[in-house]
């Protein structure tokens, strides 16, 4: 359900159960802990996506009923993500909701299709965000748009999204990786402490 496909130092990670909306159980976020762990000092560029017309629901049912919603896999998950020393790009395919903003949220660059929409029902739900979420949902849209999204349970588009800063680019489905790959290819081309250290001046 988690496909690697490894291009020399380009990685690109894809969620890969599309009857379930690739929604997240405990396994699944393990693999991708591990895959975010393994590509530091291994990648240079790392590329998350979904198969079908979602990039994920969040967890998966069942599995959060269990307790999945509260584990700390997710917080585990996109600290790794986070920390890695390369290039991280969401490809987001689709709609992005629930716990899966951590891992979006965690990359340096987010771009999506036109028709993805953008929810973190946590309120509704009756659960808390992963501790990392709202501080980096507020560093990207602002305190404010970031209340909107977790306490007001705004359903976010994809241009709406763009304009707040969640996303950084809209694009074609059909050229989804295609764009996600171009923006890498610096990055592939550069010695993996001048990444680090741009990032590093960044913050």
């Amino acid at each position: 359900m988690i496909d690697l496909e490894k291009d020399g130092s380009l990685w690109v990670v894809t969620l890969n159960r599309p009857d379930k909306a690739n929604s997240l159980t405990k396994s699944m976020l393990e693999e991708l802990d591990a895959i975010a762990r393994d590509a530091r000092g291994n990648a240079k560029a790392l590329i998350l996506t979904g198969a079908g017309k979602v990039f994920s629901a969040g967890a998966d049912l069942d599995a959060a009923k269990a307790g999945l919603a509260t584990d700390g896999i997710w917080e585990s998950l996109s600290g790794n993500i986070a920390k890695f020393d390369g290039v991280s790009i969401a490809a987001l395919n689709g709609t992005l909701a629930g716990g899966a903003f951590g891992m979006a949220l965690a990359c340096d660059i987010r771009i999506a299709v036109s028709n993805a929409k953008f929810f973190y029902p946590v309120m509704k739900l009756g659960f808390l965000p992963q501790p990392s979420d709202p501080m980096r949902l507020r560093d990207l849209v602002g305190p404010a748009r970031a209340k909107m999204v977790l306490l007001g349970g705004a359903r976010i588009e994809a241009g709406e999204a763009l304009n707040w800063g969640l996303i950084d680019r809209i694009v074609e489905q059909e050229s989804l990786l295609t764009d996600a790959k171009s923006l890498c290819e610096d990055a592939l081309g550069a010695a993996p402490q001048h990444i680090s250290a741009i990032k590093a001046l960044i913050g």
